[in-house]
């Protein structure tokens, strides 16, 4: 996604099983490998890490 993508909105590069595609290729964005998943990232669950994700692009996002 050259110009990056809205909150909330998935990836255009994960799978049906919500895996990236690009995954251990040199096209992967730099952003996606930066991401290193923690206990405080991830959660206990999907729904945890979603929220946390959200709350991340939330907190960067341009001022409305």
């Amino acid at each position: 996604m050259p110009n990056g993508k809205p909150a909330g909105v998935p990836c255009v590069q994960l799978d049906q099983e919500l895996r990236c595609r690009l995954f251990g290729h040199a096209e992967r964005p730099a952003v996606c490998g930066s991401l290193r998943p923690d206990p405080e990232m991830c959660g206990d669950s999907r729904e945890q890490a979603l929220r946390w994700l959200g709350y991340v692009e939330q907190a960067t996002g341009p001022l409305p």
